[in-house]
């Protein structure tokens, strides 16, 4: 997703239905106020499916979405997602660095309008990109490249099992 590209979309949530960014801004502000003193994480993750359809031999679509959770340890959280449809995709590395940009990408403008938003007034958060890829499977050979990608970026980089905002979350809604 472009920079900004997320202010003009709404995000759905299964708790409040179609929101604006501003919205979920405020419901993860209320969120932290209402126990200042627990520990919280903010994570960001994206997954993708192939869409039907997509023709045999030609670059394939995909649906990209992408899940930002507030999660209050041992308590429970509340998230919200994005969904967007993207081409050009012939590879499995194209799908993973298309999913790994628009975490990054959403992180970087998210972010700074969330901070602002919570004024210095609200506790602190362990910030977390989950990327959908682990030790299992076809996407090991990738591991270092989009963590990197990721820490090289400034932000904390899951992967699997650990990546749930990305394996679970947004997977539950491609």
């Amino acid at each position: 997703m472009e920079a900004l590209e997320f202010n003009k979309q709404f995000f759905q949530s299964v708790t409040h239905g179609n929101l604006q960014i501003e919205e979920i801004i405020d419901l993860i502000k209320f969120f932290l106020e209402e126990s200042p003193n627990a520990e919280y994480s903010l994570v960001i993750g994206t997954d993708s499916h192939e869409k039907n359809g997509t023709p045999n031999g030609g670059a394939k679509k995909i649906n990209l979405v992408t899940a930002v959770l507030i999660h209050r340890k041992g308590f429970g959280g509340k998230y919200f997602w994005i969904r967007k449809e993207v081409g050009n995709i012939h590879t499995l590395r194209d799908k993973i660095y298309a999913e790994t940009i628009t975490s990054l990408n959403f992180a970087t403008s998210f972010v700074p309008l969330l901070k602002k938003g919570l004024n210095g007034h609200s506790p602190n958060y362990n910030l977390e990109i989950h990327v959908d890829v682990g030790e299992h499977g076809d996407t090991r050979d990738m591991i270092k490249e989009v963590v990197g990608m990721v820490t090289g970026n400034g932000f904390v980089a899951k992967t699997k099992p650990d990546a749930y905002g990305a394996s679970y979350v947004a997977d539950k809604h491609t």
